[in-house]
């Protein structure tokens, strides 16, 4: 905080932005929600991508006396948020895996000592036994939830472990919450706020037009789209702009395509190295770099305020999707163009992305059985050994986790690390010495189960409970405080998750049909998803009107910076004409295939490698280096499955 200014209440709220901030005026909205928040009444903040929310919860979190919490979703969130934080001399930090353990040590114990206001985690965080034994010692008054839709199951970036999040919020007695979020329907809205008692009356929400936006649908053929994009480009060569696209290898070849015609743009996808990735997103923060051509992975957290493009190489995933990227532009509130070269040659390939979620039924009744062979009544697992026996990718499977839990069959209990390794910074023998009586023989007793390799020593910590009877929460906060006391440097990994059993006299079969229901219903909404964001681009009014109804703003005059309103109304059709499937051969398509895949062969695993799907169960396969891996990936998914089957090459 700016040196020797007293934290004084008293003041106006206004007084307090420009002491800290230095910011003369406070935007829509943000005002509003500080006031409740420094009334101790939890609240909603539902503002446009760049609008400022993150400063509802900076002011207050310099004037209440006990730290803030902030759970975001992505590292480069808060890695923008913590610089902004530091600039203005408030002290803040973040936990995440990058840190050395030395540096992790120290903002624990700033946080216990109450020197830090701010601490930013993410949501995995509140699982890590280490992390949980540190936060019973901390004062946090505020829990900010970043990126809020992410709690609910009908938000478009819903996150299985964010419905924890109440739970948590009761556990460690956090006596305020704010939500933030830039998109969230009516019902995603109430989803929301129904998950943490907040009053309809606590949410503030400032609409979703952005008057400096042009938003601008073009239809285009799929073989038409490079040129179109060079043009685009070749407007304003300088102008910093993200172009977005579905898949890595498009973010690849776009990306060279732009650069062998003489522009500074490169390619960003999750595919990349942290390093390629970072550098590219710090060089476009500089603006040495102008374009950049990305997957959804970018994006999130870019505090760039003069993006002047937003180009849709390809469909975006859904309204809420577009919404957030279109948003990335003219932050600074000067004029920015957002256009979609607009054909339906790829809409099949985000709806195999949606039909690679759904787990079958013979996964769920196979998990279900799992269960009720545990001994006793407490289930151990590690979620990626799970995914890939199952077959089921991660967050379906902790989403199914949680339908599990609603179903009365099980409950999340704790997580721990079944490895603990140290280097010792000091002798055993002169740790064990400062201790005397029962604490002496604990210590020594830990010490007895430990292994020496070469560098680092490995704790057996089942043994020592087993051998002590003793709870495993206490010989972890032995270590930890060993560590804090800097007498060895401790580590740890391998997760392992904790379930109570809490019923074993379920129906595997009748449960398995009923929760796989679920989530054939929830692949048909987001199936509509797909269908609603076709038919706003095709809308024959006003786009921005649509775009904001849809997000729960109603307004009556036309933008005027649309192409609707320029009279420019899109009819979006399919422009590659693709032969028809019973023209290839199926034997030729998933001969290798299915000679790699062994025992892991299945129509739907086939149907999956056709269709580019990634999935855990075929991930050791290495598919991508297979004959004709992704070959009918611009079929639909269904549609290649029901030939499939129907192929007696694929039944024996």
């Amino acid at each position: 905080m700016p040196e020797n200014l007293p934290i004084d209440q008293t003041r106006p709220l206004e007084y307090q932005l420009k002491s800290y901030f230095g910011f003369d005026l406070f935007k829509q909205g943000q005002k509003a929600v500080i006031q409740r928040i420094m009334q101790q009444q939890s609240a909603v903040a539902i503002f446009p991508t760049g609008a400022g929310k993150s400063l509802c919860y900076q002011l207050p979190s310099v004037l209440l006396p006990k730290m803030t919490l902030v759970v975001s979703p992505l590292l480069s969130l808060m890695k923008d948020q913590l610089e902004f934080l530091r600039l203005k001399n408030i002290p803040a930090a973040r936990l995440d895996s990058t840190l050395s353990p030395e540096e992790y040590h120290q903002i624990i114990e700033d946080a216990r000592t109450n020197k830090l206001k701010i601490v930013m985690i993410s949501v995995e965080r509140f699982k890590n036994e280490r992390f949980r034994n540190h936060l019973k010692q901390m004062q946090v008054g505020l829990l900010v939830v970043d990126e809020a839709h992410c709690i609910s199951e009908w938000g478009h970036n819903f996150r299985p472990e964010y419905l924890k999040l109440p739970e948590y919020r009761k556990e460690f007695n956090i006596p305020i919450v704010l939500l933030l979020t830039a998109t969230a329907t009516i019902k995603v809205r109430g989803d929301m706020c129904a998950k943490f008692d907040i009053s309809s009356e606590h949410v503030i929400s400032t609409g979703f037009y952005r008057e400096n936006l042009f938003l601008q649908i073009s239809p285009v053929q799929e073989t038409e789209k490079v040129k179109l994009l060079l043009n685009r480009i070749k407007e304003a060569p300088g102008a910093p702009t993200i172009v977005y696209v579905t898949l890595q290898k498009t973010a690849e070849e776009v990306a060279d395509f732009l650069a062998d015609n003489q522009f500074k743009a490169s390619a960003y996808h999750a595919g990349m190295g942290n390093e390629d990735r970072e550098h590219i997103q710090n060089s476009f923060m500089a603006g040495k770099l102008h374009c950049v051509v990305a997957t959804i992975a970018f994006g999130m957290g870019i505090d760039k305020n003069n993006i002047r493009r937003v180009i849709h190489y390809n469909m975006p995933k859904s309204i809420e999707n577009y919404s957030q990227e279109i948003g990335r532009s003219g932050r600074d509130g000067k004029p920015a163009f957002c256009e979609v070269l607009a054909n339906r040659d790829n809409i099949n390939v985000l709806e195999n992305f949606v039909y690679g979620d759904t787990p079958t039924a013979d996964s769920i009744h196979e998990l279900l059985q799992e269960i009720k062979k545990q001994d006793g009544m407490q289930w151990h697992m590690a979620l990626t050994t799970l995914s890939r026996r199952l077959d089921i990718k991660s967050l379906p499977l902790k989403t199914l986790l949680i339908y599990l839990d609603k179903e009365g069959i099980i409950r999340p209990k704790y997580s721990y690390f079944n490895t603990y390794f140290f280097k010792y910074n000091e002798s055993k023998d002169q740790i064990i010495d400062r201790f005397d009586g029962e604490r002496r023989h604990f210590v020594k007793t830990i010490f007895d189960f430990c292994d020496t390799k070469k560098v680092w020593t490995y704790l057996d910590v089942n043994s020592v409970v087993d051998h002590l009877d003793c709870k495993r929460q206490r010989v972890i906060a032995a270590i930890e405080y060993f560590n804090e006391q800097k007498w060895i440097v401790l580590q740890s990994k391998q997760a392992t998750e904790v379930y109570d059993i809490l019923s074993k006299s379920y129906d595997s079969i009748d449960i398995s049909k009923r929760v796989f229901d679920v989530f054939k219903d929830k692949e048909t909404y987001e199936i509509g998803r797909i269908a609603s964001m076709l038919d706003l681009f095709e809308s024959r009014t006003c786009i921005n009107n649509r775009l904001a109804k849809y997000f729960g703003e109603q307004r009556r005059e036309r933008c005027g910076h649309c192409s609707v309103c320029q009279d420019s109304i899109a009819e979006i059709k399919h422009t590659t004409n693709l032969k028809p499937l019973a023209a290839y051969n199926p034997n030729e398509l998933i001969s290798a295939f299915r000679k790699k895949a062994g025992d892991h062969y299945s129509v739907l695993n086939a149907t999956k490698f056709l269709c580019g799907i990634s999935s855990p169960g075929l991930f050791s396969l290495k598919v991508k280096s297979i004959p004709n891996h992704s070959m009918l990936e611009n079929y639909p998914f269904m549609k290649v499955f029901r030939w499939l089957e129907s192929s007696s090459t694929a039944l024996t």
